[in-house]
């Protein structure tokens, strides 16, 4: 069970690394990221911050997946 435990964490964190990077560049390529003056604009920044609160759940799912691989 800790080995479906780890590697589920492990693919979450993987999945997260690999997708919303992605997803960010296309977000600020966005017309609605910048306003005229070139300033971000809410639509960049709630992204950003979702985007920043996604990586760092996968970073706790990575530490939990490692942590479960070597205490199982």
């Amino acid at each position: 069970m800790t080995s479906l435990l780890a590697a589920l964490l492990l693919g979450n964190a993987a999945f997260n690394v690999l997708v919303w990077p992605t997803f960010y560049r296309r977000v600020s390529r966005d017309p609605r990221a910048r306003d005229d003056a070139g300033r971000p604009t809410r639509f960049l920044t709630v992204h950003a911050v979702l985007i920043g609160i996604a990586l760092l759940l996968a970073l706790g799912s990575a530490i939990a997946g490692i942590a479960a691989l070597i205490q199982g």
